[in-house]
C-alpha cells in the first residue's frame, strides 16, 4: 500500500495513560508477525552449531532433562527439556549448523 508523503496514516498508542500518535515505518509494518512456538517443540534460539545430543528419539524426558548443548557466539548453552514427555522427534544431531528459529527436538 503505497502513500504519498501527505498521506501519512497516524496510529494511536498510549505511554502511561497519556495517547499519541505516530506513523509506522516500512520495517515495522513489513516485519515478520510473532508465533507462539507449540509446547514440546524446542528452537534454536540464536545461530549456531550442534555440538552433543544427549537424548534419542523415543526416550521419555523429566522437565529439565540436559538434551543438547548448542554452540552460538562462543558460548556453549545447555538446551533442557521444557516439559516433560517422549521425545518424538529428534531433528538435528552433533556437528549440525542451526539457524535462528530452527526446530531442534518436539516431545509430546
Amino acid at each position: 500500500m503505497e502513500q504519498s508523503k501527505n498521506e501519512l496514516e497516524l496510529v494511536d498508542f498510549a505511554v502511561t495513560a497519556r495517547k499519541y500518535k505516530t506513523t509506522l515505518t516500512k520495517n515495522f509494518i513489513n516485519r515478520k508477525v510473532w508465533e507462539k512456538v507449540p509446547e514440546g517443540e524446542i528452537r534454536a534460539f540464536l545461530p549456531g552449531k550442534i555440538l552433543d545430543v544427549s537424548i534419542k528419539e523415543g526416550q521419555m524426558v523429566k522437565a529439565g532433562t540436559l538434551m543438547l548443548i548448542h554452540e552460538a557466539m562462543k558460548m556453549q548453552n545447555r538446551v533442557v527439556a521444557p516439559i516433560s514427555g517422549k521425545v518424538v522427534k529428534l531433528l538435528v544431531k552433533a556437528g549440525d549448523q542451526v539457524s535462528k528459529n530452527d526446530p531442534l527436538v518436539v516431545i509430546e
